[in-house]
């Protein structure tokens, strides 16, 4: 599950050294043209996990993920081909939707063996790995660069999606017995997502999952103009973001041992409160220095709400799952499509805002955590009871 989540992560952030050179390689327009190329998979993502879920409950979950891989590859392909900024575009959602497969059944196999915490435990360590990743990930994209055409970045990714393939054929059993699957329908993907509109706990942590990710992805796609360009760091770009992952990585890790003892609710609301605390403040210390602060103040910054951020990440998707159980795969794809939708959108709007200065980025941090506190404050309103709280965490 971890090897199928990496290679999600490792098709965005291995790309993030070469996006200028995409760019100005195949006649983009604006100087923010450059982030499409991350939009455009987000938006594959979210689109695809709609689909995969429901037919891992009619095929099982093994060949709803060979469906994906083989899509993925078709991608890869037109990326690593592509004449113009337009079909790199085109290849880049078609990886999103087959890297769906991977990234959205993985979350239904673990729901079909855990639940509560015992899930947001497997959860994260399986989102470790899933975070550690853009520790290596950069480095690598940087280290094709130095030797090759940035079109090597993509035959590796084909090369990856055919050993994770084989790996899943040798080494995961099926998880969905075939008494238990259920024949695709359209009619069970539109009451799936009634189901969770109805589901005040559901859509609210679904919600909330959207926000808090809106804020990273707009990180994602403003890094390089931010570290590579504003800060003059160019080709040492990729260790300031492996830097940066650490925290992330190492919050997931710790996330796995503390979610047992103080619960899923708990964490999120105090990683929300800090994150927009803290960057909050730290829009003002920017502010004060025309949006270009120290590089030293930066990185501490976003280590920091990087740490939040982590302990969000396996606590918000788990805790929207929690009342969908009975419909782990189809509930698996409307939560991550609808927050990874939302995401992509914010994420989007924070990048497109980049104006030379960190005010958009550290601005869009405060922001989305205050307004996911309020959904959480919605969210959480109509539990019956204290206990009930208590057991749902």
């Amino acid at each position: 599950m971890a090897s199928m989540s990496a290679l999600t992560a490792l098709s965005i952030d291995a790309m993030l050294p070469a996006l200028a050179d995409i760019a100005r390689g195949l006649g983009a327009q604006g100087a923010n043209a450059g982030q499409l190329v991350i939009s455009a998979i987000f938006f594959g993502l979210s689109i695809g996990q709609i689909f995969y879920g429901p037919l891992s409950d009619s095929t099982g979950r093994k060949p709803a993920i060979y469906a994906g891989i083989a899509i993925y590859a078709v991608g890869c392909l037109l990326a690593l081909f592509a004449p113009n900024f337009q079909l790199m575009l085109i290849g880049r959602f078609l990886q999103g939707i087959g890297v769906a497969g991977p990234n959205s059944v993985a979350v239904a196999l673990v729901r079909d063996q855990y639940a509560g915490r015992d899930m947001a435990r497997v959860m994260s360590f399986v989102m470790t790995v899933f975070i550690l990743v853009p520790i290596v990930a950069p480095l690598l994209g940087q280290g094709i660069l130095l030797v090759a055409h940035w079109r090597g970045i993509f035959a590796l990714y084909l090369l990856l999606a055919l050993l994770v393939g084989g790996w899943l054929a040798l080494r995961q059993p099926e998880t969905l017995a075939p008494e238990r699957r259920i024949p695709f329908q359209i009619s069970r993907i539109l009451a799936a997502f009634g189901e969770v509109f109805r589901n005040r706990l559901a859509l609210g942590y679904t919600v909330m999952a959207g926000l808090a990710s809106g804020g990273f992805v707009g990180y994602l796609n403003s890094a390089p103009q931010i570290f590579q360009t504003q800060y003059g760091l160019g080709a040492q770009f990729p260790f300031y973001f492996a830097t940066l992952a650490l925290a992330l990585g190492g919050a997931s890790y710790l996330n796995a041992l503390l979610v047992m003892r103080f619960g899923m609710r708990t964490l999120s609301r105090w990683s929300l409160l800090s994150l927009g605390g803290l960057s909050l403040l730290y829009f003002l210390l920017a502010w004060r220095f025309t949006g270009q602060p120290p590089l030293w103040s930066l990185m501490g910054y976003l280590l920091l709400a990087f740490f939040a951020v982590g302990i969000l990440f396996g606590n918000l998707n788990a805790r929207a799952m929690e009342p969908l159980g009975h419909i782990a795969g189809v509930g698996a794809a409307v939560v991550g499509a609808l927050s990874t939708m939302l995401s992509t959108l914010i994420g989007g709007l924070i990048g497109q805002s980049y104006n030379g200065t960190v005010l958009p980025l550290v601005g869009g941090f405060a922001l989305m955590s205050m307004l996911a506190l309020l959904v959480m404050a919605w969210a959480e309103g109509r539990h019956p009871d204290a206990a009930a709280k208590r057991a749902a965490d």
